[in-house]
């Protein structure tokens, strides 16, 4: 097999969801994070975020009242182990399943899992098999 390579720069700055039950979505967001080793970065009443995700409730001034339709998340993960435990943590939280972890055929190694979240939305934890990273992660600096 060739080796693959990708590069991928900021195409997103962020998103934002916006709920029905904000609390159920913290739950539920808080407790995969926790297992994918993501930071949430804080709270404001009316929302709530983790690295460039914004989830808030439709009463938030961003939301202008309305709630997003459904949307595909998908958070990498840092093996396959991690991937399992994102699974159960979101079907302990609030989530539904919606693709049990295992392989996927999108290419050699391509292990995910598949939930849906509070509001439908489809939240896919996927690791991409052994790989090396150029950097863990883009550090901006103001």
């Amino acid at each position: 097999m060739e080796a693959q390579e990708v590069h991928r720069g900021r195409l997103i700055d962020h998103l934002q969801l916006v709920v029905q039950d904000l609390p159920a979505s913290q739950k539920f967001y808080t407790a995969i994070f926790e297992v994918l080793n993501i930071p949430i970065g804080g709270s404001a009443g009316d929302y709530f975020w983790a690295d460039e995700l914004f989830v808030s409730s439709r009463d938030s001034e961003a939301a202008q009242g309305k709630l997003t339709g459904r949307h595909h998340l998908a958070f990498q993960a840092r093996g396959r182990d991690m991937v399992d435990a994102f699974h159960k943590a979101a079907l302990n939280n609030g989530g539904k399943d919606n693709g049990a972890p295992g392989e996927r055929p999108y290419h050699p190694g391509y292990y995910a899992a598949f939930v849906l979240d509070p509001d439908g939305n489809n939240i896919e934890a996927v690791y991409h098999g052994e790989s090396k990273r150029s950097a863990p992660s883009v550090h901006i600096t103001w």
